[in-house]
């Protein structure tokens, strides 16, 4: 483990955050700011422009910093928002566990971090560190091709996984489970879910039309942390609605199986992580998806600034009216007075 510790600048930088701050919104910002630590990898700064990043030795210096602090990053993140003080990383731990270390390590001056959960932890990541051209991904592409420096554009794609769409996935199964409440609500739910009044979380996927291949992996991780922190009703909620849905055939017709999300939730929160850190606990695995890519991207010697194509629908010609004679219309800009305002009058 090498490039893990964070300036002590930066440190402070996190610390002025409030103290709710999202962890996404921190990390998001934290890696934008991270590259004006390195101005001389930066390609707007340095002479060689955008084909500084064509040097295999810089691109690699790059992959081993964001690697390397996505975790410490991450769990001062964590930390802030549980009002601790940061720990300095331990490098002779291996990656997860110095990424539990730092976020669970109190007094101890000699704690470890448990190494079942911590394989546990190693194994979801590596499922998760890459899953073809989704929304970040393609963000992460679409950034680079303008020669903008690395960290920006991994500031970019975690904003994209921030979003609900995307690497809420998680938490939103979670808010299903609570809503459902127990054992006995469920076939109401199942009902409503028939009657498309109510969606069915954590099911299903755009790609795997079966099975979703890693849910068989993460499934029996599920099991392996249950058996060593133990199950709580959400679990029990989630086993029962497996197992329903996995013998309905309404879902098998429409090839509605548990996704990685459902399992990958319960076994976030059986381990203690805050619903809010679940896209966190993403976007540290998926930086090694997103660099690939990166990569591939500096060594495409076809490669241009990417530019989509749009297909214009409107009029193509219309005739100048002056403001005066145009028909009044509502474009709902009203701008909406705060609190301050209402009172000052």
């Amino acid at each position: 483990m090498s490039h893990t510790y964070l300036h002590t600048n930066l440190e402070t930088f996190m610390h002025s955050f409030r103290y709710d701050a999202h962890p996404m919104g921190m990390v998001m910002s934290t890696f934008s700011a991270l590259g004006t630590f390195y101005p001389l990898q930066n390609p707007s700064l340095v002479s060689a422009g955008a084909s500084f990043y064509k040097s295999v030795e810089a691109r690699n210096k790059q992959i081993h910093r964001i690697l390397g602090k996505a975790i410490t990053v991450a769990a001062n993140a964590y930390r802030h928002r549980v009002g601790k003080p940061y720990n300095a990383p331990s490098n002779s731990l291996g990656y997860t566990e110095n990424f539990l270390y730092m976020m669970d390590k109190l007094a101890e001056s000699d704690y470890v971090p448990n190494p079942h959960l911590s394989k546990v932890l190693d194994v979801l990541f590596i499922l998760h560190a890459d899953h073809e051209m989704n929304c970040s991904t393609a963000a992460m592409r679409h950034l680079s091709s303008s020669g903008v420096d690395v960290y920006s554009c991994i500031a970019g794609a975690t904003g994209a996984l921030y979003g609900p769409l995307h690497g809420g996935a998680c938490e939103a199964v979670l808010r299903m489970l609570d809503s459902i409440g127990s054992i006995d609500n469920i076939p109401q739910f199942i009902q409503d879910v028939k009657d498309r009044k109510k969606k069915l979380m954590g099911f299903g996927h755009r790609v795997y039309k079966n099975y979703d291949p890693r849910a068989r992996i993460v499934r029996t991780l599920a099991d392996k942390v249950f058996s060593i922190l133990g199950r709580d009703p959400y679990i029990e909620i989630a086993m029962e609605l497996e197992r329903i849905a996995l013998n309905d055939p309404y879902f098998i017709e429409r090839k509605l199986y548990p996704n990685v999300d459902f399992y990958s939730g319960l076994i976030y929160k059986t381990m203690g992580f805050p619903t809010d850190m679940f896209p966190v606990l993403f976007m540290i695995p998926r930086c090694a998806g997103w660099l690939a890519h990166w990569t591939e991207l500096q060594d495409d010697p076809e490669l241009k600034i990417i530019r989509p194509r749009q297909q214009f629908l409107g009029s193509m010609g219309r005739t100048y009216e002056p403001m005066s004679a145009r028909q009044e219309k509502d474009f709902a800009l009203k701008s909406y007075k705060s609190a301050a305002s209402v009172r000052r009058g």
